[in-house]
């Protein structure tokens, strides 16, 4: 992991200014953050993405799915520097698995383009990296977290999603499907993303626990999407993170039939000895 906290000056090694980055009054970062959003048809949201953004990111990747409303455009001129990825499959996942390949940053955060994430907030993610952990994970309802768009029905859902995740993978998170999360990169090699909807994020979840990487919670309030409706469908895309939940047990079932030790084999091994 990369060296993060700004050191004491000395004669021997003293910091360049190019080598860190300021991202408060208290911490300054070596590594290069990168900024995800998977966009289709928020041009009307992007100004109120795009101005929380910190000015200290190192790049943000936008990944277009074909959208026809002038995104692309918006995007650049709001953040010139913007780099544009083209989806060419379909769905969240798929969109942010085609984000995280065009990353260079050494750390990635994943934010809406609905305007419902304050990108403010990613400084609580990157601190909590560069103290020590592998994920960063945003909660609605970890202790001075919050949302103004989810109904009761949706909550009841996560909240019954999230107990059964906990339970089974000896997880303790607050919060389940919810898309503001940031981690280092080189996570990616332990989790193996491969599923293309709003489940994307539930996968993630999942499988930095049974990685057994480090997870932080981060307390995160969700806002009202400002313009447009989303593509989420709370029972669809419900029964799909079951079905995530139910296949990555059973993969861990079948990985620990395979870890585990046979007295027969260890017998016949015995007698070849």
């Amino acid at each position: 992991m990369s060296s993060v906290l700004q050191p004491a000056v000395t004669e021997e090694h003293p910091p360049t200014a190019a080598k860190y980055r300021p991202v408060s009054s208290h911490l300054a970062i070596a590594p290069p953050v990168s900024v995800v959003i998977p966009a289709m048809n928020e041009a009307e949201n992007l100004p109120y993405v795009f101005k929380t953004l910190p000015d200290w990111i190192h790049e943000v990747v936008l990944v277009d799915g074909n959208s026809t409303d002038g995104t692309v455009e918006v995007a650049r001129e709001l953040w010139p520097e913007v780099k544009v990825v083209e989806q060419r499959g379909k769905g969240k996942g798929d969109a942010l698995i085609t984000g995280f390949q065009a990353c260079t940053g050494d750390i990635i955060v994943m934010v809406d383009a609905d305007g419902s994430a304050d990108g403010s907030e990613i400084l609580s993610y990157v601190s909590a990296l560069v103290s020590g952990a592998d994920f960063a994970k945003g909660s609605r309802f970890a202790n001075g977290g919050g949302t103004d768009d989810m109904t009761f029905i949706r909550k009841l859902g996560n909240w019954a999603l999230c107990t059964v995740v906990n339970r089974k993978f000896g997880a303790r998170y607050t919060d389940l499907c919810y898309g503001y999360n940031a981690f280092w990169r080189h996570c990616l090699d332990k989790i193996d993303l491969d599923c293309t909807g709003f489940e994307v994020e539930t996968l993630m979840n999942i499988r930095v626990v049974k990685a057994g990487l480090k997870v932080q919670e981060i307390p995160s309030h969700e806002y009202l999407r400002i313009h447009g409706t989303s593509n989420l469908r709370a029972v669809r895309d419900g029964l799909r993170v079951l079905r995530v939940i139910l296949q990555e047990r059973s993969n861990r079932r079948a990985l620990r039939r395979r870890s585990a030790p046979s007295p027969m084999l260890d017998a016949v091994r015995g007698e070849a000895r």
